[in-house]
């Protein structure tokens, strides 16, 4: 697998288990990508590996013929084993170091981060790309203080990996993510847990330009 970039991704459409609602991920992932995501990300909190796995293992196959990055949530063994483009950690899972001895050069890991020390942190460390946020309320990340645009227009200088702006971004709350600067967003309710995720995408890929 050639190393694949971030520089293009505008569009990173998380399928978070909990609010697929019963839907199939797989289903649900493909209409976010006929919609316009450019990336798409595997979160579930709760299920089993094996379960995980296989559900990364149809979205690799779905990614990959629709040309599509694919990234595998905090589970640096699914991510290995799914053949994922990228690995996603949170600030309490294993330093990028490690992750990194684990799987090597040609995957890409990506930290979210919730202040500019912690996003200064993650670059230095090695980290291919960050997720900035959480920018607005989000019932996703309930305990994780709200940073607001202040940090996007913080982090837009002082970063030069790629970053993309995360929590609790839609079509209303869109526009003031790009006004403060940033040219990546991340979304999951918006997506995920729209009745039409297709349309839901293609209306927020229109929104950015």
């Amino acid at each position: 697998m050639s190393r694949i970039s971030f520089q293009s991704c505008r569009l990173y459409c998380i399928i978070d288990r909990g609010i697929l609602a019963g839907r199939d991920p797989v289903q649900v992932a493909a209409a976010a990508i006929l919609g316009g995501a450019d990336c798409i990300q595997w979160r579930d909190k709760t299920g089993s590996d094996r379960i995980f796995l296989e559900v990364a293992r149809r979205l690799r196959e779905l990614t990959r013929r629709l040309h599509t990055i694919f990234v595998v949530n905090d589970r640096v063994a699914a991510a290995l084993l799914s053949q994922a483009d990228a690995v996603h950690l949170g600030q309490e899972d294993l330093p990028v170091k490690e992750v990194r001895s684990l799987v090597g050069e040609q995957m890409l890991i990506g930290r979210s981060t919730h202040s500019l020390t912690q996003a200064q942190a993650a670059e230095r460390e090695g980290a291919d790309y960050i997720g900035v946020g959480p920018v607005f309320p989000t019932p996703t990340k309930p305990d994780t203080p709200v940073v607001g645009v202040d940090l996007i227009r913080q982090v837009k200088p002082a970063i030069q990996i790629p970053w993309i702006a995360i929590g609790g971004i839609d079509l209303q709350t869109l526009p003031l993510v790009l006004s403060a600067g940033a040219t990546r967003v991340a979304v999951v309710r918006a997506v995920t847990g729209a009745s039409d995720p297709e349309a839901a995408a293609r209306s927020l890929k229109k929104r950015m330009g």
